[in-house]
């Protein structure tokens, strides 16, 4: 295990299986010692320049869940992985970070609105070379209520 989310929900693995590192479901896994006590550092994801990055990302909210779409890439089938998100969405009262692996152009997940921090994320297409530069996600804002006008005297 290479690194881990806050909560230990999610850890960054080498995996002997797979030629590249990648994100697992901690609770998929069987570990030896407490992964919490793990120091966490921000993983760094083998990039490659063969393909540029994902284009027309944008997101919109429909009630509590936020929609997530982006224009594909073309590669090559030999090359093409899919794509990376990760987002830092509220759960309750707390930003919990979530890597997502997707073969689609839209991802919808929930985002409670009881957060201090505003949720974020960005978007990767993945190859078998590595990862495309990452394109921010242009997170919606939760809408706030207007208060009525005031009546004109």
């Amino acid at each position: 295990m290479l690194n881990r989310n806050d909560d230990a929900t999610w850890v960054y693995v080498d995996p002997w299986t797979y030629i590249d590192y990648c994100w697992v479901k901690a609770d998929l896994l069987e570990f030896n010692g407490d992964i919490t006590k793990l120091d966490i550092r921000v993983p760094i994801l083998p990039a490659s320049d063969l393909y540029g990055p994902v284009s027309n990302v944008r997101a919109s909210r429909v009630n509590g869940d936020v929609w997530i779409a982006w224009d594909g890439i073309w590669m090559t089938e030999d090359d093409y992985r899919g794509y990376l998100l990760e987002i830092w969405v509220c759960e309750g009262e707390e930003l919990v970070f979530k890597p997502i692996h997707s073969h689609g152009f839209l991802v919808i997940y929930p985002d409670d609105p009881d957060c201090e921090e505003d949720s974020y994320g960005r978007v990767y297409a993945a190859e078998k070379h590595g990862y495309t530069r990452w394109v921010a996600i242009p997170w919606p804002a939760y809408p706030t209520a207007t208060p009525p006008k005031k009546p004109a005297e």
